[in-house]
């Protein structure tokens, strides 16, 4: 579990071209700068860990391209303390940034195997969820509810009203909605009854699985 000067200088330059890409949030940046996104990759693709692209994980699932975690963050607004739900562990590196970022997090996966793997390693590298989560992320997390923010790391087909009910009024759930190609949308709860909707662009995610396996 190495993390040499090399790579240390290569988060350097990933986060030079984030924040080309339009990153503005210094703590978001920070957490990528810090984090070590090549020991949440299988060794092969070591080389690969700090180019702005998504790799394949386990599980037929994806680490997703840094530009499209920091997005996320960003627009997730997350303060130190604040109580984040996150639906997709994957390989546990959006939940790493958040950690780093002081956020309070619930993480939901509903791959057997990653789940296993991820809940082992995370400690490993100091980061501690709140609660690590084997289950349907449709349902989110009702028992915890509710939520400063809400982040889905998977493409929802349509956007589940679970998830919308567990928000904090003033609280933001970050979805990519969409079947082949997903639009990043922000709902920002003003009301019980009341949410605002913003979208920002198009991505690609690996899709938003129902039940467990």
């Amino acid at each position: 579990m190495k993390d040499t000067f090399t790579h240390q200088g290569m988060r350097k330059k990933l986060v030079e071209i984030l924040k080309r890409k339009g990153i503005a949030d210094k703590n978001v940046l920070q957490a990528i700068g810090k984090i070590p996104r090549h020991l949440f990759m299988d060794s092969g693709f070591v080389d690969h860990a700090y180019v702005d692209k998504a790799f394949p994980i386990a599980a037929d699932q994806t680490i997703s391209q840094p530009y499209t975690v920091a997005r996320q963050t960003e627009l997730l607004q997350v303060k130190k303390g604040d109580k984040i739900l996150e639906i997709g562990t994957g390989s546990g590196y959006q939940a790493a940034v958040l950690l780093e970022m002081g956020a309070i997090l619930y993480t939901i996966e509903r791959q057997n195997e990653l789940f296993k793997k991820t809940k082992l390693f995370l400690p490993k590298l100091g980061y501690k969820p709140k609660r690590m989560i084997f289950g349907d992320g449709y349902i989110g997390l009702e028992e915890e509810a509710p939520f400063d923010g809400i982040i889905v790391t998977a493409g929802a087909p349509y956007v589940p009203n679970p998830l919308l009910a567990q928000l904090k009024i003033g609280g933001r759930l970050v979805i990519p909605v969409g079947e082949n190609v997903q639009i990043m949308t922000v709902f920002l709860r003003k009301s019980d009854t009341e949410f605002q909707k913003e979208e920002y662009g198009e991505f690609r995610f690996v899709p938003l699985l129902e039940d467990k396996n």
